[in-house]
């Protein structure tokens, strides 16, 4: 079977190459189609959280996007659920540009349309935000987590699970993960076991919107014939 080469860009400089890989095989382990290559922007060792380190991290992820552009990969996928400069990225790439924040809001919507977001803190992403509109009914966030390394905590993951619980208390039908921390802490099925209904990982939404993306551009090749 013929695969697709995906750069993914971890928006948290990494040491640590098993974590760092970390995103990409929760990819590849879902779409066995997709090879991801990952790799990390530089001096941001508590990743994105707020407007200025997303200020501070949007060259950065530019730079790594047309590295990856210029070795041939078929798509790109920032690992972030804020979306951090894919809008910028995609006007100046020619090939499928992914954010997990729309990727997860869309699968979301895909699942019931009363959506409840779990974010890091206390503010949604905006992209999230606007995809969703209306059917985003609630929002929660873990209490005392600062950052993306709170998450690896015992305490972190407690929190998780207690915020996932606010949000089923106040009606939704579903939960959005937002922030590809959670993703890389595996706590999606721990969540549905818990609350009993849809949570969507981000980084597995984000390889099934890559995997279509790039389907679809095979399609339409395959139709240009």
């Amino acid at each position: 079977m013929d695969k697709y080469t995906i750069g993914l860009i971890r928006v948290i400089t990494l040491e640590d190459k098993e974590i760092l890989n970390l995103h990409g095989r929760i990819i590849e382990s879902a779409f066995p189609e997709l090879k991801v290559v990952s790799r990390c922007i530089e001096d941001q060792p508590k990743g994105i959280y707020n407007e200025e380190t997303e200020r501070e991290a949007e060259p950065k992820i530019i730079r790594l996007a047309k590295e990856f552009e210029r070795e041939g990969v078929d798509a790109i996928i920032i690992s972030c659920a804020a979306d951090p400069a894919v809008e910028k990225v995609r006007k100046l790439l020619s090939i499928p540009v992914i954010g997990a924040g729309s990727s997860v809001s869309a699968l979301a919507l895909a699942y019931g349309r009363r959506v409840g977001v779990l974010n890091l803190t206390e503010e949604t992403p905006k992209v999230i935000r606007s995809i969703l509109g209306n059917n985003l009914i609630a929002e929660d966030h873990p209490s005392g987590v600062s950052n993306t390394l709170d998450l690896l905590t015992d305490w972190g993951r407690r929190e998780v699970i207690n915020a996932a619980k606010r949000l089923k208390e106040k009606g939704v039908e579903v939960i959005a993960l937002g922030c590809t921390g959670m993703s890389t802490i595996g706590i999606a099925p721990v969540l549905e076991e818990e609350v009993g209904i849809p949570v969507i990982d981000p980084v597995i939404a984000s390889g099934a919107v890559a995997l279509h993306a790039l389907k679809r551009r095979e399609v339409k090749r395959f139709e240009g014939r």
